[in-house]
């Protein structure tokens, strides 16, 4: 890996937004690349790229690793030797979080009045959880933009309007699905075309430009021609990010911040790249307390809704490097309002809906993604060279179906999504 052009594109990231986050940003940028660096190692090599020595040595170890971990899940028994090789690599990562089915914590939509080490409650802050009015007047005069485009981008009754995703695999293994259930929603408007653009390993910085590694976006063009449309076509957006091992950036605010900021970086070439995307509505994760490994437990997983309200509150607040209205400004980011929120505190029923997320909701092996088949193999089977097969798994996968549910249910029911979503008939 280059190591002195990442931390290049770090520092650029980083000086690009110094505005808003004007402490700190630059060492945080850096400590973003350390913390991914691992991980795109694993991406290269299973995408065929040469390993140096030493990357192929930490790649063994994390082989090794997960090996054993799956072995000891499913009951069997490990050597002594094997059991202090875990122990060592585990210590090198950090501390297993102890899986838990309550945190005590309080969903962001529920926290009202009370506040989150020193963080107001409500989606977008002082206890509310709907986009202030002045911002919710000018995004939907924005969303009325949206209208059936042709492969050039020009309106068209017989265009397309495209809405895709963006995120790691815990938001590929959920999107899919939606993808698979779109087509015969019959609330669907004929001319909306959903497309699965999250992809595995794919975490925020990745998406943000902020490290080396394979480019996201061309493999989310590649799959926007496999469903026979154009980066022209593509009028909205969902967006849920992650950062793997965030407890290695420091404890919150930190953490949050840079995930933040890799947030509002993809928000920029999202624009770049797609110049007639309209809107993106962020989600963060959901509830991480079964997570067996540092991906992104608990209170971590809980934490990054306070990151996606900060992105939103930018664009509230007037920040030029996120304006989507060109009577202020060049236009550098589509409108950005909350998509759904999905984090309930495990066992304990959400207020309203009496969401709650049961062990068998997650994956068994790490407690962290949602259940279902793992994001490689859905992408391999939907995605890979050989064109859509059918893809077998028997296993649970109620946690994935969860999520696209409650996706359905934003796009039938929020004002902000439905307007451009449902066909005339189910308006």
């Amino acid at each position: 890996m280059n190591i002195k052009s990442n931390t290049m594109a770090g520092w650029l990231a980083a000086m690009a937004l110094a505005a808003v986050w004007p402490n700190g940003l630059a060492t945080r940028a850096q400590t973003s690349q350390d913390a991914e660096r691992a991980r795109m190692t694993r991406l290269r090599g299973a995408t065929g790229e040469a390993l140096s020595p030493e990357e192929q040595a930490n790649l063994d170890e994390r082989i090794r690793a997960r090996e054993i971990r799956r072995r000891m899940i499913g009951g069997g028994e490990i050597t002594a030797e094997e059991k202090a090789f875990l122990d060592g690599y585990q210590a090198k990562k950090g501390p297993v979080p102890t899986p838990t089915e309550s945190t005590g914590m309080i969903p962001l939509t529920e926290l009202v009045t009370g506040t989150y080490k020193g963080e107001e409650g409500g989606l977008y802050g002082g206890g509310r959880n709907e986009p202030p009015p002045a911002h919710r007047t000018a995004v939907e005069r924005e969303l009325a933009k949206i209208v059936p485009l042709d492969r050039e981008g020009r309106p068209s009754r017989d265009g397309k309007i495209v809405f895709t995703s963006i995120g790691m695999s815990n938001t590929s293994v959920e999107f899919s699905l939606f993808e698979d259930l779109a087509p015969a929603d019959p609330r669907k408007a004929p001319h909306v075309v959903v497309v699965n653009g999250a992809q595995s390993g794919r975490s925020a910085p990745v998406w943000a430009r902020t490290i080396s590694g394979p480019d996201p976006w061309a493999v989310l063009n590649e799959r926007l021609a496999r469903a026979g449309v154009t980066p022209k076509q593509v009028q909205a957006v969902w967006i849920k990010h992650a950062q793997a091992n965030p407890r290695q950036l420091g404890e919150f605010p930190e953490h949050a911040r840079v995930l933040a900021d890799n947030t509002a970086k993809t928000l920029q070439i999202l624009r770049e790249r797609y110049p007639n995307c309209r809107v993106a509505y962020l989600s963060s994760r959901i509830y991480a307390g079964y997570a067996m490994t540092v991906q992104s437990p608990e209170p971590y997983a809980y934490e990054s809704a306070f990151a996606m309200r900060w992105v939103i509150q930018r664009q509230i607040n007037g920040d030029p490097e996120l304006n989507f209205d060109p009577a202020k400004g060049p236009v550098r980011a589509p409108a950005v309002v909350w998509g759904p929120y999905f984090w309930a505190d495990g066992v304990k029923p959400r207020a309203g809906d009496g969401l709650v997320w049961l062990r068998e909701d997650l994956r068994k092996e790490d407690g962290s993604h949602p259940s279902g088949p793992p994001a490689l193999e859905i992408e391999k089977a939907k995605y890979g060279p050989s064109g859509p097969q059918p893809l077998a798994y028997a296993g649970n996968d109620s946690g994935r179906r969860k999520v696209a549910r409650l996706l359905l249910e934003f796009v039938h029911n929020d004002r902000l999504a439905s307007c451009w979503y449902l066909a005339a008939s189910a308006k």
